[in-house]
């Protein structure tokens, strides 16, 4: 049975992964972390594009996936197009901070999008906020360091740049002005999504976007003929520190992977 390859900078992708698992339980998944090079939503363009590349050729040569799953905000705006251009029998599924639906969900019409820096000056998601431009006014709040204290379990630092980012992402409320739904634009911040709404009112929505991208790599498969009704499975593979992506997955998955490798992407 074919596996489906998931890959992001670090740890964040747990987050798309726990949506995964819970809508195709039946699937097999190798999980890589590429955290020997993260983070990527501080880099260029051009680095992220190497590096994707090399995390899917490793992915396809090492485990023959059936699909891609590319569980990270910013290698989406940046390489999916040419990972697609390149791979053009392999099914790639990509993310996007989940504005149609915060659009859709907003009573006030004001949405703040917490994502990374690199998201946030793409023009992937520039040309996705123009086009709800006159529905809905959009506040981007770049969270530099936030990725690397998660990766870190540096509990300290996350509870600080929590509190410093929500404060930008306000004032929250129902009232005209105020911002009733933040969007979760990196796969991270689930993760620490308890920590953010220590700050916000209990009505504040989250909207991140694990669930719809697990609906729709069903879709992909089911359309393909590829969807699998055997015994799932996980692997976890890292090119930075494998004891580190296991803890994670302890920590956020509550799991244990059925074989653990380390790789040198």
């Amino acid at each position: 049975m074919k596996p489906i390859g998931v890959f992001d900078s670090g740890v964040g992708g747990l987050s798309v992964l726990a949506a995964l698992r819970a809508e195709l339980p039946r699937e097999r998944f190798v999980y890589f972390s590429d955290a020997a090079y993260a983070p990527y939503g501080e880099r260029g363009d051009a680095y992220v594009i190497e590096r994707s590349r090399k995390v899917t050729e490793q992915l396809i040569a090492g485990h023959g996936i059936k699909a891609l799953v590319v569980a990270c905000n910013t290698a989406t705006t940046a390489a999916i197009h040419l990972l697609r251009a390149e791979h053009p029998l392999l099914p790639i599924i990509g993310l996007e901070p989940a504005l149609k639906p915060a659009v859709a969900t907003s009573r006030t019409g004001h949405i703040s999008v917490m994502a990374t820096r690199g998201t946030l000056a793409s023009a992937k998601y520039a040309a996705l906020r123009d086009s709800f431009a006159g529905s809905a006014a959009v506040r981007a709040v770049p969270c530099d360091g936030l990725v690397k204290a998660i990766e870190g379990f540096d509990t300290e630092a996350i509870a600080t740049l929590c509190a410093r980012y929500m404060a930008e992402a306000g004032p929250f409320g129902k009232a005209p002005g105020e911002v009733d739904t933040v969007v979760l634009g990196c796969t991270h911040y689930p993760l620490v999504k308890s920590e953010l709404a220590r700050h916000a009112p209990p009505a504040l929505r989250f909207i991140d976007t694990g669930a719809p991208v697990a609906q729709q790599t069903r879709r992909v498969l089911a359309a393909a003929g590829r969807l699998s009704d055997g015994e799932g499975g996980l692997t976890l593979q890292s090119s930075g520190g494998q004891a580190a992506l296991e803890a994670a997955a302890a920590r956020w998955l509550q799991v244990s992977p059925q074989g653990t490798t380390a790789a040198s992407a």
